[in-house]
């Protein structure tokens, strides 16, 4: 990253990155608590790529579902915009599972409350059938 870059572009970068460390971790919601340096906990709101509406607490049990289907979790960013109160995070997702790793790419808005943390995420995916 550039010394340009603007803080709420690294927060999702450090977002980003804490969660790519815990993910082999985890096997509570519980443990997904380093996210919450974040995270607007008691606003957080999740739209996910079929329009599913999650709170911080059903975010994290489904990403302990989905943690403990995968070994590891890399992400390679495409393109990163920061714009007021958002960032678009445009990154290929590489899901490590045994031999096999499956790949998207996805597109995660995110948007800040007034104190940099994080409310809102729009998911978007593209991925093979």
């Amino acid at each position: 990253m550039s010394e340009n870059t603007g803080s709420l572009t690294r927060t999702v970068v450090a977002y980003d990155e804490t969660m790519r460390r815990l993910v082999p971790t985890i096997t509570s919601a519980a443990d997904w608590a380093p996210l919450t340096e974040f995270v607007a906990v008691d606003d957080f709101e999740r739209v996910g790529c079929f329009l599913e509406v999650q709170s911080w607490q059903e975010y994290t049990e489904m990403l302990t579902q989905w943690a403990s289907t995968v070994e590891r979790f890399e992400t390679t960013v495409r393109r990163i915009s920061e714009l007021a109160g958002l960032v678009y995070y445009e990154v290929e997702e590489r899901h490590f599972r045994g031999p096999k790793v499956g790949t998207v790419n996805s597109l995660t808005v995110f948007a800040f409350d007034d104190d940099g943390k994080i409310r809102h995420l729009d998911v978007y995916l593209q991925q093979a059938r």
